[in-house]
């Protein structure tokens, strides 16, 4: 068993903890510990106070230098990083002016990165989660969803859940997998098989028995998957036990009603979501999680995230990091943004990241600075918490701890 490990002492620390995980948070429900410390042994928090209170419980100590602020790891809840190529000329085709029809014409869209991941080796794209997870740490984060959906056959499905496992093994921080083989109609695929019902008997057993992943998504959308379509195959994945999370809401509403049958853990997008939507999730246990980055890098509307937490919903936030509508992979770039278009609080932004984005995963182990949590934060050079969404992800972090392991450390 380790010693208990003091490390501080920090002259903000915010655990994030006792905020409600539906609903509107001001600034002032932030409990903010100062020159705080946390108390870690076998990979857990065991305490979180005062520093100077908690030296008589700790056998060691690691001193911090400096002013510095504390929060939990960040945890992105939804993202792509399983992927081969690039969509550099879909990014340059929409700012001129091309719809998401013509740039399908041209050879771009989904398919495009479909067609490169399936030429990808399992070992190339272990390589490319790796770089993009440790870019990731660098930004604070220390868990990260990673999502299938550009293999769109159950051979390259597999792969690419392979490849996020083993990437896994590899780094430090931590990757929750999802299978998104409903992400759109594979072109290739034979006219008289029906592709979900496909998926949902011969692909989900083989998750299941190898532990690939406990959550399924889908794409509802007009160039996806209708309502009516998804709902046999939600009842597969419900009836085997899986978690759902669904594309919803993203261009055209009905994604977020589905997600509200079917009990999803979340509903992810919402961009087209009006008030029956709103009023709708906020009456249902569904978590909802705005992806800033895909209204940047498509120029669309955000999230109407203002709207949803006053309306008394929950609230995460992701960085839905994929290599068409959202490259830029920065979560607390995307979150201060998204924060100063849709008028959020210092809380509500933090908690979208931290303690509610967990909960968007259904790993209640972290996102709070806690007794019995995962022993996950992260650490940044300055003096006051404010600066952090001020910034807009230009102040980094200069430490990151995982599991009570330093795992990365600016020079």
């Amino acid at each position: 068993m380790s010693k208990p490990l003091l490390i501080g002492p920090f002259t903000q620390l915010l655990p994030m903890s006792g905020l409600p995980l539906k609903g509107a948070l001001s600034d002032e429900r932030l409990i903010i510990v100062e020159d705080g410390g946390i108390i870690v042994s076998e990979g857990k928090i065991k305490a979180v106070g005062v520093f100077e209170d908690l030296k008589p419980d700790a056998t060691d100590i690691q001193y911090i230098e400096g002013n510095h602020v504390c929060l939990p790891g960040f945890v992105d809840a939804h993202t792509h990083i399983c992927f081969g190529g690039s969509r550099a000329r879909d990014y340059a085709y929409r700012n001129s002016g091309k719809t998401y029809l013509e740039i399908a014409k041209a050879g771009g869209g989904i398919w495009d990165t479909v067609t490169q991941t399936r030429k990808a080796s399992q070992k190339n794209l272990v390589e490319g989660i790796v770089a993009r997870s440790k870019a990731h740490l660098q930004n604070g984060t220390t868990t990260i969803e990673v999502k299938s959906g550009y293999g769109l056959s159950i051979d390259e499905e597999l792969k690419m859940l392979r490849a996020i496992q083993e990437a896994d093994k590899k780094i430090k921080i931590d990757l929750i997998s999802t299978c998104l083989a409903a992400h759109m109609k594979p072109k290739d695929w034979p006219e008289d098989k029906n592709y979900l019902e496909t998926i949902a008997s011969q692909l989900f057993p083989i998750l299941k028995s190898g532990g690939l992943t406990n959550r399924i998504d889908a794409f509802i959308e007009e160039n996806a998957f209708s309502a009516k379509e998804i709902g046999p195959y939600f009842q597969k994945a419900k009836a085997m036990g899986f978690d759902i999370t669904v594309h919803a809401d993203q261009f055209t509403t009905g994604g977020s009603k589905v997600a509200v049958a079917f009990n999803a853990i979340s509903a992810d997008h919402l961009e087209a979501s009006t008030e029956k939507e709103i009023q709708l999730l906020a009456k249902s246990d569904v978590i909802p999680i705005a992806l800033p980055g895909a209204s940047l890098g498509l120029g669309c509307d955000f999230t109407p995230a203002r709207r949803l937490l006053d309306a008394g919903s929950a609230l995460a936030i992701a960085s839905d990091h994929n290599p068409g509508s959202a490259p830029m992979g920065n979560l607390l770039a995307q979150a201060s943004i998204l924060g100063t278009f849709e008028k959020l609080s210092n809380a509500e932004v933090l908690a979208g990241i931290t303690s509610r984005a967990g909960a968007a995963l259904n790993v209640l182990d972290r996102g709070t600075l806690e007794a019995y949590k995962l022993a996950d934060f992260v650490v940044f050079p300055t003096n006051n918490y404010q600066e952090i969404t001020y910034h807009q992800g230009q102040l980094r972090p200069n430490m990151v701890w995982k599991k009570g392991e330093k795992i990365y450390e600016s020079d």
